[in-house]
């Protein structure tokens, strides 16, 4: 009995060093997540910077890897901007079609509305959160997963839009994995900040200015 608990304990161990690198990645994510959820700093775009993009750069230093690694280059502009050109030409005439919607309407209307102090947030948030995801998760994750990286990210991605309205939380699966794909495609995760800027600023500015 005592070797069988040695065994399994050993088993355990060597499985974490078998994988620290992802087991660290995967739960310094997952943690990150949480403390924005429970102990918000301040403000949305304040947290998002301090959770979702200075502790993964501290850890990414800790692990002694180059932060310029995970997404952070430019990478193949060649291939991104193609997929930057054909999502954004994709998504006008849905976000157009979408910001009549009465939930999402009652859910992004701002009272009062100031088109530069929102892009100015907008941009703090989303730069700190696709650093997260299409970032931190996606390149950290990739040299052991491949393209099984893409699809590990897309998860949490849609699970922080639990609460959001039910349209957008679903349109979530799809753009999760797209913007996964994207990235890992044009080795950066610049690519998935910019649509997803487009998408948020078009879309609340129309909900907004309607």
């Amino acid at each position: 009995m005592i070797s069988f608990i040695k065994n399994e304990f050993q088993a355990v161990y060597l499985f974490l060093v078998r994988n620290k690198r992802e087991a660290v990645i995967i739960s310094i994510a997952t943690l990150v997540l949480i403390l924005e959820r429970y102990y918000q700093v301040r403000n949305e775009w304040l947290s998002n910077l301090i959770y979702f993009a200075a502790i993964p750069l501290v850890v990414i230093i800790l692990l002694r890897r180059n932060p310029l690694d995970f997404g952070l280059r430019p990478g193949k502009p060649r291939i991104w901007i193609f997929h930057v050109i054909v999502f954004c030409l994709i998504a006008y005439p849905i976000l157009h079609f979408t910001s009549v919607n009465p939930s999402l309407q009652a859910y992004y209307r701002i009272e009062p509305f100031y088109f530069l102090n929102f892009f100015l947030t907008t941009a703090a948030s989303l730069l700190a959160t696709e650093f997260l995801f299409r970032g931190f998760l996606l390149f950290g994750l990739k040299e052991r997963f491949k393209e099984g990286s893409i699809l590990i990210q897309a998860v949490p991605f849609v699970l922080v839009h639990f609460g959001k309205p039910d349209l957008e939380t679903i349109s979530t699966i799809i753009t999760g994995i797209y913007f996964g794909y994207m990235c890992y495609r044009g080795n950066s995760f610049w690519p998935a900040f910019i649509v997803h800027m487009f998408i948020n600023i078009f879309f609340i500015t129309s909900v907004n200015l309607r």
